[in-house]
């Protein structure tokens, strides 16, 4: 019967990269890169063949193995696996690279910043202080080969081959026999005299000086050139000078070194070695100071290395947020980090963390992923947002804080294109249509409307015909203007879906309505939209074969690229709102409020319109049609131009204080309209939600448009008419005058 031995080194788990070994320090050891067999995880192998007539060199290889599998500490090389046969020893670490090849690397990508230097000698001066100070050894091998660099930018000490024990039992230190090493050596080793006073950190202190002096010159030619600091900053030139002093007594012992060096003022003293020693020992910091350290956090990233960002920074958040409880206050610097991922990195790493924020009930946690969404929507794919965010982020429009309602509007201009046919043509729609016809809010209504017309193209045909006209003729019929001006621009925008008849019978009268409008923008909007659906209805009838061309995507499927043909057409709906927006609320959001106050009841059937309310000479005149909003438009006309380059976090920002007082809004809100009307009885979303069909759907919202008769002069026009529109519920709300200085934010269609 034959045995057969088995060879280790075939069945050990780690196999050595084909690659050419990278750049190995001097010593007994040669690094190769290596991938472990079961995962695929990359690590670095570490190899020493044993040779005939080398036992010394074997034994400080055995030796440097033992040492490095015992010795534990973050700073130090961390041990993997190992394997040791008699021909052959195998070290396994995390994947590293030698120091000198790092920063020859960075160097050629523009060098490394003072502050990537800093910590990573100030890891190095912790590893020497854990091995004199806790295990009283000696490292004996400090230097530009015996530092390693993992893949988050952290320095680590390696080189255990020639360690030995400060106490003196197992022998004193082993020869080193090598040159490029042996040069790292102080003065005072060569003096065998024995006059020499020195303590047990001394040498390994002059060489950390050394090292210094070559992490900022380059190599080192000879002893003699440490005099001159060269390129060693200012700030660390007096620590460096007493690690290179002739006297081996005064060299200072790595903890004080450290000390010195993290003073006021110091060299290890900035923003970068701080956020690295906090996260170093973030188990153990209380809530508050993790709350305030995530919150400073982001402000710092931007000047922080990729590579630090990603592979330190990154897990820890990630761990804060899964045991930590940290909340909503991770999520700006988690996005920020996440910028510097892979597609496939960031579909492993942060799309499972924000698809759990989602069912969170925390508000600010909520809003800021509704406000952030555009960082990570590209990542989802359509089964994620229909079954697992769509339906957390529809109870946004619920939700009794008009901030989030306005957020969850935003975001479905994101959410849109990935929505099947039941979210979207359905579920969306009944919750857009509770929101234009039942929302207090004026700005929430308009960015409805806005809203809509923009996810048009991905709508069916049977739901762009059953909801487009009633919903923007319902917002024609709103109290607050610049929904009157979507629902124009609304027409305008979506154009193409409408047929000729339905262009001639339901549009144009509604859009001349609007010709006798309060307010000269709405006139100005509905003019254009006149010419532009008349213009286009004439050309028809010129060339009665223009029709199908014209109608082609009134039954066509629904498809991101038909809003083109739209904004192409009605261009001038693009940048229509934002002077009317800007100029209304802007500049006196209380006015606005004011005005939209006005109690709006509806007209019984067959009954005439009862006559407007006069007002005062001094307030309006006949031949004017101007409200109290034209007043305060014209005052600030100068900033009419500047809504597209605003942003849209007015309202959120004020939200996320109202979110931590939520202690009386009825009494502040009372207080701020004392003397004008008293605030309406607020009814919970789910009443309003149960009848959304008999209050809020499209089709009942539009009516055909009545012709009042001619108001006598010297009163205000129509704006105490009921046109068809959702009857306002402005008044009194303790949210409005926060919501109106958002409006601000009221989209382009």
């Amino acid at each position: 019967m034959w045995f057969f031995a088995r060879d280790p080194v075939r069945d050990f788990p780690f196999e050595l990269s084909p690659e050419a070994p990278e750049g190995s320090p001097p010593g007994p050891w040669v690094l190769h890169r290596g991938r472990k067999k079961a995962t695929g995880s990359l690590v670095s192998i570490f190899v020493y063949d044993v040779k005939p007539g080398a036992e010394e060199q074997t034994q400080v290889a055995k030796a440097a193995f033992k040492r490095l599998k015992t010795l534990r500490h973050p700073n130090i090389l961390a041990y993997i696996d190992g394997l040791e046969t008699e021909k052959c020893l195998h070290v396994v670490t995390e994947a590293v690279t030698p120091l000198g090849m790092y920063l020859k690397a960075r160097v050629d990508a523009g060098g490394l910043k003072e502050q990537e230097l800093s910590w990573g000698l100030h890891q190095i001066v912790k590893a020497l202080s854990f091995l004199v100070n806790d295990c009283n050894l000696i490292h004996n091998n400090v230097c530009m080969a015996a530092v390693f660099v993992d893949r988050a930018g952290e320095w680590k000490l390696g080189g255990l081959d020639y360690m030995y024990s400060a106490q003196g039992n197992g022998g004193g230190p082993p020869r080193k026999g090598i040159p490029e090493l042996e040069q790292y050596d102080p003065p005072e080793l060569t003096d065998n005299s024995g006059r020499a006073v020195r303590e047990k950190w001394s040498a390994d202190m002059w060489r950390l000086g050394c090292l210094i002096w070559e992490v900022f010159n380059g190599p080192l030619p000879r002893a003699a050139a440490l005099r001159n600091p060269g390129k060693i900053p200012k700030s660390l030139v007096p620590h460096y000078c007493e690690l290179v002093g002739a006297n081996p007594k005064v060299r200072p012992n790595p903890a004080r070194f450290l000390q010195n060096c993290q003073a006021p003022g110091g060299f290890m003293n900035n923003r970068f070695v701080e956020t690295n020693l906090f996260l170093e020992e973030i188990q153990i910091k209380e809530p508050a100071e993790k709350q305030k350290f995530f919150q400073e956090l982001s402000k710092s990233l931007d000047s922080f290395p990729e590579d630090f960002c990603r592979h330190k920074v990154l897990p820890q958040l990630l761990t804060a947020f899964e045991f930590g409880n940290a909340g909503a206050v991770v999520l700006t610097p988690l996005f920020k980090v996440g910028k510097f991922l892979s597609a496939e990195e960031y579909q492993q790493k942060i799309i499972p963390v924000v698809v759990k924020m989602f069912s969170s009930t925390d508000r600010a946690m909520r809003i800021r992923l509704l406000q952030q969404m555009e960082q990570f929507i590209q990542y989802l794919d359509e089964p994620t947002v229909n079954t697992q965010i769509f339906p957390h982020v529809v109870h946004g429009f619920l939700d009794t804080n008009p901030a989030i309602r306005e957020q969850t509007v935003k975001s479905m201009l994101l959410l849109a294109p990935k929505l099947n046919e039941a979210n979207l043509n359905v579920e969306l729609m009944k919750h857009f249509a509770r929101l234009q016809a039942k929302d207090e809010q004026g700005p929430i209504r308009c960015n409805t409307t806005v809203c809509l017309g923009k996810i048009g193209s991905y709508l069916s045909a049977s739901t762009r015909h059953r909801v487009l006209t009633s919903a923007f003729s319902r917002a024609t019929k709103d109290p607050f203007a610049p929904s009157r001006v979507a629902g124009v621009l609304g027409f305008a925008a979506t154009h193409n879906f409408y047929s000729m008849n339905d262009c001639a019978h339901k549009i144009l009268p509604v859009l001349c309505g609007l010709t006798v409008d309060p307010e000269k923008s709405v006139r100005d909007q509905a003019f254009k939209a006149i010419r532009s659906f008349l213009s286009k209805l004439e050309s028809v009838s010129e060339d009665p074969t223009q029709l199908a061309e014209v109608e082609k995507d009134v039954h066509a499927a629904s498809s991101p690229g038909m809003g083109g043909a739209a904004a192409s057409w009605a261009g001038w709906a693009v940048t229509g709102v934002s002077s009317l927006t800007s100029k209304l609320i802007r500049a006196h959001p209380m006015a606005t409020q004011a005005e939209t106050n006005v109690p709006q009841r509806p007209m019984p059937e067959g009954h005439p319109a009862p006559a407007p309310t006069p007002l005062s000479a001094t307030s309006t005149t006949s031949d004017r049609w101007e409200t109290q909003e034209d007043k305060d438009t014209t005052e600030d006309s100068s900033t009419a131009d500047r809504w597209d380059e605003e942003d849209w976090g007015s309202l959120e920002q004020e939200a996320e204080s109202v979110l931590a007082q939520q202690d009386d809004w009825s009494t502040r809100g009372q207080a701020s309209i004392a003397g004008q009307v008293s605030p309406p009885e607020h009814k919970s979303p789910e009443s309003d939600w149960s009848n959304w069909e008999a209050e809020g759907s499209w089709e009942q919202g539009w009516q055909e448009p009545s012709s009042p008769e001619p108001p006598p002069e010297g009163t205000r026009l129509a704006s105490e008419y009921n046109w068809g529109g959702p009857e306002s519920n402005d008044k009194g709300d303790p949210f409005a005058a926060l919501s109106v200085r958002s409006s601000t934010q009221v989209w382009v269609c």
